[in-house]
């Protein structure tokens, strides 16, 4: 009786899918390291704000385990949240990376700029960015946009090409096929890069949980003295407080984002942990900027104007 040899059977060998964070982790860290081969001097935009300590978290696993090739660069209005300045510093120092910061207190000390009759000094950024870009020679500018903050910030590529007067043309969008990126550029010119452009404000959050990333106190609830102005709760500070018929009061509050402290307003809140705050963000129906930004109200079109002056 002949016998059949039985073949074995080998399993077929399966690749795990991605799951949406990784893939957008593998996006962002895939524009890092071209930004790193392609340009001379890159620099990342760093606040100490969630999504600027998101970059920086993306740029050491895109590096690792190097340090980072590239230093971090602040604009500071004088009118940012303590909380967040003292995080800003420290993380820089934890990880060893240069931090250079333009500060707008040294404009408006020596006359460049003056401060605004409304008090903020949000677009008052613009010259101190671009004048530090310049002098640093930095042709690649890491930033913290997303899509899904603001009408003009959706229309921006992950890379972004300015002029030599720093100035953006949404005319004259580069496009952005099959992650092919353009960085070319003319001597004074430079690019925006976003890379975690394609995330959400839930996105975000949702990395930040699963990666262990520490934020400032602010971004989780606390109680603090605020008032009410345009359906925002606001804080008292350097760049003024209540008016007339506007009261303080105190409440549980906390930011979705965080800037300048004469605009940033806040959303009551009782969320301290990760999971807490993911819950309030899925709920939400407006972005975090919409929500707590008084200088995207100005205009319809008032982040766009500022962007085609040279803002982030």
């Amino acid at each position: 009786m002949t016998t059949v040899e039985e073949t074995p059977v080998t399993a077929a060998v399966t690749t795990p899918a991605l799951d949406a964070l990784d893939a957008l982790e593998s996006e962002a860290i895939h524009v890092f390291r071209e930004v790193a081969g392609e340009f001379d001097r890159p620099v990342i935009l760093f606040s100490g704000g969630k999504d600027s300590t998101l970059l920086v978290h993306l740029a050491i696993k895109a590096f690792a385990p190097a340090t980072v090739p590239f230093g971090l660069l602040h604009v500071d209005t004088g009118h940012n949240y303590p909380e967040v300045i003292e995080f800003r510093d420290r993380t820089a120092a934890q990880y060893g990376l240069r931090l250079e910061v333009a500060r707008v207190e040294d404009y408006l000390a020596d006359g460049r700029l003056v401060e605004r009759a409304d008090g903020t000094r949000n677009p008052l950024q613009t010259q101190p960015l671009l004048d530090a870009i310049a002098e640093h020679r930095f042709d690649a500018v890491f930033g913290g946009g997303r899509r899904d903050e603001e009408r003009a910030r959706a229309k921006e590529r992950i890379m972004s090409l300015r002029d030599a007067f720093g100035r953006w043309d949404p005319r004259k969008q580069r496009p952005e096929l099959w992650n092919l990126y353009n960085g070319r550029h003319a001597a004074g010119e430079h690019v925006r890069v976003f890379p975690i452009s394609n995330w959400t404000e839930l996105d975000v959050w949702r990395y930040i949980r699963r990666e262990g990333i520490e934020l400032p106190s602010i971004y989780y609830a606390h109680e603090r003295e605020v008032f009410q102005r345009d359906g925002m709760w606001l804080a008292e500070g350097p760049w003024g407080g209540a008016r007339d018929g506007e009261q303080l009061q105190r409440r549980s509050i906390r930011y979705r984002t965080v800037g300048d402290g004469s605009c940033t307003g806040a959303v009551e809140s009782t969320a301290t942990t990760l999971d807490e705050v993911i819950a309030e963000v899925t709920a939400s129906r407006l972005t975090e900027r919409g929500a707590t930004r008084a200088d995207d109200r100005l205009s319809e079109a008032a982040m766009e104007d500022r962007k085609k002056e040279g803002y982030f």
